[in-house]
Order: C-alpha cells, then sequence, then structure tokens
C-alpha cells in the first residue's frame, strides 16, 4: 500500500492505492437481497417500478403460453444492485472480510455512472438465487465536475440454487470530491421549465401509443440496419415516480429503512447520514427528492438514479424485441442528470445483424436517453438474439469461459474485464 494519510472527503494517491488493493477480493455485499425468493409478485413489482406493463412479467397466466412456459423475470431484476443474490463465499474469503472494512475514499461523493450486463438465462419464480461479488478496476478519471475523479468498477454473478447461470453485471461508480463540485456549479445554469398543458397532451398521445410487441415474433431476416427502436417516453419525472422506483427496487447498496432500522442503518454508516433542516439525520440517498441535499451534491436541484434509466432502455429493448426474443448484452453510461421535471426519450436504431458465436440470429443496437433541451443523457448499445424463420427459435446465449458454476463464471467475468 502506498504510504500517506487517507484524506477524508478527498481522492488521494494512498486513497486509490489503498482501494486497488481490493481488486479481485470476493466481498460480502453491503446489503441483503431486497428479494431472496423472488415470484412472480416480485416480477410485477419490478416491472412496475419502471413503468413496463407486459403481461409476460405481470400475467402467469400470459407467461404460461409464450416460449418461457412460465412466468419469467424482467432484465432488470437480474443484477441491478442489492435485488437479488445471497452472497456466496467460502470460508477462506469470509475470513478476508477484514480486509475490506472501511472506504479508502472515504467521504467522496460516489454515483452509479455506467453498467454492463448480460443475461444467460431466465430466472423463474420461487428459486433462491447466488451471488459472487468483488472490486474489478480502479481508474483514474478526471472530471469536469469535480476535479480528481476515479472509476470503481464492481462485477458480480448470479446463479440459481438449482445451478442455473443467470447473468453479470459490471458496475461502475464514479467518485468525486464533493467540495470541488459545489465550487464549480457546473450544472448551476440548469433549469426545469414548467410543463404546459398542451406539452403534457404531446406526452400522454405517445403514451397511449406505446405497447410492448409481445406474442408476435420479431424475426431477424426482417430487421434491416437503421430500422428504428422506439421512442419509449419517461417523463415528466416526479418524486412520485421515485417512491414507485423504490416500492420495486428496494433502497439499493446503502440498505436505508426507516425508523428503529434507520438508527441501526445510522451506527453502520453514520457518514452517509447527515442532518436535515430539523436537526433530523437523514440519509444522503434523499438527494432524489429533496431538493436542499440535491443542492449539497453540487445539483440544482433533485435528481433520478441512472439506474432508473438503465431500466427504461431496457424497457425499450424488450418492447421492441417481442417476448421469443432473449436480451443478451446491454452497456450504458449516465452522463448528464434527470431532474425533476424532466422528460427522456429512450431511442435507437439497429447498426449490426449478424449470426453471433454458435450461429445464434442477433442485432446489436445502438441507443440512447434524450430529455427535452435535446441532449444525450445515457448513451447505450445493446445485443439482442432474435428468433430466424432460417435459424429456428433462440438459443440462449452460453455463459463466458463455457463456464458450469458461479465460481468458474464469476473467474471467467473478472477475466474478461481485464482484458478489455
Amino acid at each position: 500500500m502506498a504510504s500517506g494519510k487517507l484524506d477524508s472527503g478527498k481522492i488521494t494517491d494512498a486513497g486509490v492505492a489503498l482501494l486497488r488493493s481490493r481488486i479481485g477480493v470476493p466481498q460480502l455485499y453491503p446489503a441483503p437481497p431486497h428479494y431472496r425468493r423472488p415470484g412472480e409478485d416480485a416480477f410485477r413489482h419490478v416491472a412496475r417500478s419502471y413503468g413496463d406493463d407486459n403481461p409476460l412479467y405481470g400475467d402467469p397466466a400470459y407467461a404460461e403460453a409464450t416460449r418461457w412456459k412460465a412466468a419469467i423475470a424482467p432484465p432488470a431484476l437480474v443484477g441491478g444492485d442489492s435485488l437479488i443474490g445471497e452472497d456466496a463465499l467460502t470460508e477462506a474469503e469470509i475470513a478476508r472480510q477484514d480486509e475490506l472494512k472501511g472506504d479508502p475514499l472515504r467521504g467522496v461523493h460516489a454515483f452509479y455512472a455506467a453498467s454492463e450486463r448480460e443475461w444467460w438465462a431466465p430466472l423463474t419464480a420461487g428459486q433462491r438465487v447466488r451471488r459472487r461479488t468483488a472490486l474489478v478496476g480502479v481508474k483514474d478519471r478526471p472530471s469536469e465536475f469535480g476535479g480528481r475523479g476515479v472509476q470503481e468498477w464492481t462485477a458480480q454473478a448470479f446463479q440459481t440454487e438449482s445451478g442455473t447461470l443467470l447473468g453479470a453485471q459490471y458496475r461502475m461508480m464514479y467518485r468525486t470530491e464533493r467540495e470541488k463540485a459545489r465550487e464549480r456549479k457546473k450544472y448551476a445554469e440548469v433549469a426545469v421549465e414548467p410543463w404546459t398543458e398542451e406539452g403534457i397532451a404531446e406526452l400522454d398521445a405517445q403514451y397511449a401509443a406505446e405497447e410492448p410487441r409481445g406474442a408476435e415474433p420479431r424475426y431477424w431476416e426482417d430487421v434491416e440496419v437503421g430500422d428504428k427502436v422506439g421512442p419509449l417516453v419517461k417523463g415528466p419525472l416526479t418524486v412520485t415516480d421515485m417512491v414507485c422506483w423504490h416500492v420495486g427496487m428496494g433502497m439499493g447498496m446503502y440498505d436505508v429503512a426507516p425508523l428503529r432500522l434507520a438508527y441501526r442503518n445510522r451506527k453502520r454508516i453514520p457518514r452517509f447520514y447527515h442532518r436535515d433542516e430539523l436537526g433530523v439525520p437523514d440519509a444522503m440517498q434523499r438527494v432524489h427528492w429533496d431538493p436542499a441535499y440535491a443542492r449539497k451534491s453540487g445539483n440544482p436541484t433533485t435528481f433520478d438514479y441512472g439506474r432508473m434509466r438503465e431500466t427504461w432502455i431496457i424497457h425499450a429493448c424488450t418492447d421492441w424485441m417481442g417476448d421469443d426474443a432473449w436480451l443478451w448484452r446491454m452497456r450504458v453510461e449516465f452522463r448528464k442528470f434527470n431532474y425533476v421535471g424532466d422528460v427522456q426519450w429512450v431511442e435507437g436504431e439497429v447498426v449490426g445483424k449478424h449470426l453471433a458465436e454458435g450461429g445464434r440470429p442477433a442485432v446489436d443496437l445502438e441507443l440512447r436517453t434524450r430529455n427535452q433541451r435535446g441532449e444525450i443523457t445515457s448513451p447505450a448499445s445493446a445485443t439482442i438474439l432474435l428468433p430466424s424463420r432460417e435459424h429456428g427459435p433462440v438459443r440462449l446465449p452460453e455463459p463466458p469461459g463455457a463456464a458450469t458454476d458461479l465460481e468458474s463464471a464469476f473467474a471467467a467475468v473478472i477475466d474478461r474485464f481485464e482484458r478489455e
């Protein structure tokens, strides 16, 4: 470890070196899974939390008539912070957890900045899920928003108790120094204008025209490079949207909870709590619904979770591809904030058509979320497996490295990150 004092609220060489020393060490996740044994209700709640009404996720009778023969989880449920997965560590790995105590970048702002996900098999109802987690990368990246910045990449892989390998996720938390963020006031000029009755009516008309493709297959042969995906409208964003989000998605890795549970959580992570205008300690997660707290983080008002836009992009993919297809891979970056009152349009196009590994018919999409100011807030890409008249129904992708268990799948996931 590099010598030097760790400075709370600052990104130092010593802090970065200590963080890097943890790369590859399997870790206990800081919060228990929101769903230990997710079932049909969980599938529906998660889909509803990001506005998805596809009956494949919400109507078991409908799902039984599809190729999946039963209700399956929406892709957003497999992965995504602390939604599912009980830690699967050996005794020796558990014994190393003291090495991971404390945050080497304590007090440094963290926000969800990018995600890469892949899905290998559907999650069906009533199964417990195992999870392995480790830090896999720490990269210095300067930030216009807050001076020095660090990308902190964490990988997770998931497997059901019956042995099905479900998928994996790389999550990137971007770390910036709070004081510099406030001093630069990069977003001080951002203004969210009130919506007119006519503006809301236009958005309502688009909502009315949207629906999932559903049971009608989208065959690979019918897709051409340049075909449009979406647009799907999301907004104007409200605090109510955030409340509904938490109903399905839980409170995330900080395990924010009410009352006596809040007291215990405050004792566990005291620096995550700050006193409000009444002197009451409350979680910094309040930046998503309290404008005063948002201003403390360098923003003019409250804003969404990056992971909300991630699920909106998933929603655009699943609406477009139909029930017989498979969302295989997705990458998304969160480059601008999405404030309360903002609208995001999820849009994209097909940029590639090919036979993927094992001759699987696939298409590549370029996607983005665009707000009413014309700004691209979240560029993304995805690969979707489609049914084919010539090649037959979708064949699910193989886990990396032809893995057959969680440990080998996770090792292959880490290896892929190091190579890329």
